[in-house]
């Protein structure tokens, strides 16, 4: 959508907005068709493009879109989309205004930020919304659900003061590793809720990809998908995703190297035999790891073929000594499928031990992204 895979791109990602849907349609199967959905599209929608991906997202009707700062949902606001938009981690006591006038609904974690939020109510034309983040085990904002008598009444009383309390929340640690640690905190959650008896109406949310396919039982009002959605597996033991992006980029040198040359900075391979080598325009300024380098592979013409040498800031360099015909011009893939041959963003992130997560986030504006088959034209 952004721009043509014509001759004149040297490196793109693809998005396959129908796997996207598809994926949120799987979240919400698990769950059932009365739980709110709220894809989470922070960062960028994981690297993806936030703009196209909420347009594809909201025919599906979730119930609001999860962004982690202020700047984020502005930029939500900016383009367009009026329903509600969570900002779901702590923000600067420097940005509840523009949070509130953009009408944001800003997660709470202590008793300055509904301080701030009463403040803002006195200045502005509507009634500001907060969700009040109960920690139950993650650690790192939240109120502590052990002092439900301490949190419990000062949100009570921000809620008669002009701040509407709408939402509560929890954020699991390790639905990824297995569904122990969901109960705990799950009971954790609910003891809580009990304890302080929020108003009425107030939407209850805990899961996240993982935990809404490993424990859907516990949705309550809605759900917080992320990962999955973009093609990312929730866990190992949880079904695998849609594949949703693909990396591509175009060969631009082919050279023969006889046995004994080298290539890359620190000449870190050398050839054993003669070989044939073909140089990509793709590198880390691009957000390919280069930790891939004499350890990853990419696909050519439906063949694995490997990743020698450092990868460079703009080039990387692949053997195809055991492909025939490819020259200048040609697309190598190194995130997606090519014939029977796939490399999936989890495997990746395993090559250099890291997570999904971040080799999505990580792929730089340098590479366009390309949103396709979708009914509109994507």
């Amino acid at each position: 959508r952004l721009m043509s895979t014509d001759r004149m791109t040297r490196a793109w990602m693809e998005i396959r907005a129908k796997a996207l849907t598809a994926n949120l349609a799987r979240i919400r199967a698990s769950v059932g068709p009365d739980v709110g959905l709220i894809p989470m599209v922070k960062a960028d929608a994981y690297g993806l493009g936030v703009g196209d991906a909420v347009t594809v997202l909201g025919r599906s009707g979730p119930w609001g879109f999860g962004v982690a700062t202020v700047e984020e949902g502005m930029a939500l606001r900016s383009g367009g989309l009026a329903g509600p938009v969570l900002v779901s981690s702590p923000v600067p006591p420097s940005s509840v205004e523009d949070a509130v006038s953009a009408d944001l609904i800003l997660s709470v974690s202590d008793d300055s930020s509904l301080a701030l939020l009463e403040a803002a109510a006195l200045s502005c034309a509507g009634r500001p919304s907060f969700h009040l983040e109960i920690d139950t085990g993650m650690g790192r904002a939240g109120v502590d659900w052990r002092r439900v008598n301490e949190w419990g009444p000062r949100a009570h009383r921000a809620h008669d003061k002009g701040v509407r309390w709408a939402g509560c929340f929890t954020h699991l640690h390790s639905a990824d590793e297995g569904p122990e640690t969901v109960v705990a905190q799950w009971k954790r959650f609910r003891e809580a809720l009990a304890a302080a008896g929020p108003p009425d109406g107030v939407l209850i949310h805990a899961l996240n990809s993982a935990g809404a396919l490993r424990c859907p039982e516990y949705a309550a009002d809605a759900v917080r998908p992320g990962i999955f959605l973009y093609g990312g597996r929730a866990a190992r033991d949880l079904p695998e995703p849609e594949p949703v992006a693909s990396v591509r980029a175009r060969v631009v040198h082919v050279r023969e190297a006889p046995a004994g040359t080298t290539v890359g900075y620190g000449a870190t391979y050398r050839a054993t035999k003669d070989e044939r080598w073909a140089t990509v325009a793709i590198g880390y300024g691009d957000g390919l790891p280069r930790a891939l380098g004499n350890r990853g592979s990419a696909l050519v013409r439906g063949r694995r073929v490997p990743i020698i040498g450092r990868i460079s800031m703009d080039v990387t360099v692949v053997d195809i000594s055991e492909v025939a015909s490819v020259g200048s011009g040609d697309v190598v893939i190194f995130l997606g499928t090519d014939g029977e041959e796939r490399i999936t963003v989890d495997e990746m992130a395993e090559l250099v031990g890291t997570i999904s997560y971040e080799i999505l986030t990580g792929f730089t504006p340098r590479l366009p992204r390309i949103w396709m088959d979708d009914e509109d034209g994507f």
